[in-house]
């Protein structure tokens, strides 16, 4: 495994960590990445010396969210992007069915489908200067990965609604109150404190934990599958119906890049 691969895996112990590694795009997602990250879930959970899975990214940020110029190219070649996202949302409802635990590292960035992934993993732990949302709304899309459906439960009714219908970034320390962040620290204690939770869930590993894991996904997402369907197909419809390519287009160019809300 080279650094030049979209994501970097690299086994401590009972933990398995998993970096995404597009740092020059703050990790935003890609269909190599998607696949390279669905390709180790299979692997992981395979894999009895593998306890948890940690997820984390190279570079500046954690995972700006989906890769724009992704988009661009499909719909430039006459494919739609939701077969793309309908990819990604089955990645992340397999981390989310998942028998082991998996632990989101946030920091620089988590916004959309970055949000996304960490709403899907059981425990997220973030340096405190990480800036989080949703953010579709701010480049016309709607969310499509999973965010609609997961962050009510994560962080309750109403902060989900604004950050959904605004497309607001927060720090992670706007999020204490809700209980979905296990740890908020300085970025400089993350990987310590990362990995301290990772095997203190590592050190309850047996098949118990396991059957216990799957139960909890069966009970939370007893309603959610039809909810993700509909999710996609607004996603669809709105790019069918709104000049979202153009909007993105114009935020790609040069002169408008943000990093913080790719």
């Amino acid at each position: 495994m080279t650094d030049a691969e979209p994501l970097l895996v690299v086994q401590r112990g009972p933990v398995r960590w998993l970096w995404l590694n597009r740092p020059q795009r703050r990790n935003a997602l890609d269909a190599t990445l998607v696949e390279a990250l669905d390709k180790q879930i299979t692997s992981a959970e395979a894999d009895p010396g593998t306890a948890v899975i940690a997820v984390a990214g190279k570079g500046p940020s954690f995972c700006a969210g989906g890769d724009f110029h992704q988009f661009l190219d499909l719909h430039d070649r006459g494919h739609h992007p939701v077969d793309f996202l309908t990819d990604v949302s089955a990645c992340f409802s397999r981390i989310a069915a998942s028998p082991k635990p998996w632990v989101a590292v946030l920091h620089g960035h988590a916004v959309a489908g970055g949000l996304e992934l960490a709403l899907a993993c059981d425990v997220v732990v973030a340096a405190d200067t990480t800036l989080i949302g949703d953010g579709h709304l701010k480049r016309r899309l709607v969310p499509a990965g999973g965010s609609s459906v997961r962050l009510p439960g994560a962080v309750g009714r109403g902060l989900s609604r604004w950050l959904l219908l605004t497309g607001e970034l927060l720090p992670a320390t706007a999020f204490a109150h809700t209980g979905w962040i296990h740890a908020i620290v300085p970025e400089a204690e993350l990987d310590a404190t990362a990995t301290r939770v990772c095997h203190q869930l590592a050190d309850r590993h047996s098949p118990a934990q396991q059957r216990l894991k799957t139960l909890l996904h069966r009970i939370d997402g007893a309603s959610s599958e039809h909810a993700l369907r509909e999710e996609l197909t607004a996603f669809a419809d709105n790019w069918h119906a709104s000049s979202v390519a153009d909007a993105l287009r114009a935020f790609l160019t040069p002169s408008t890049t943000k990093a913080d809300n790719q």
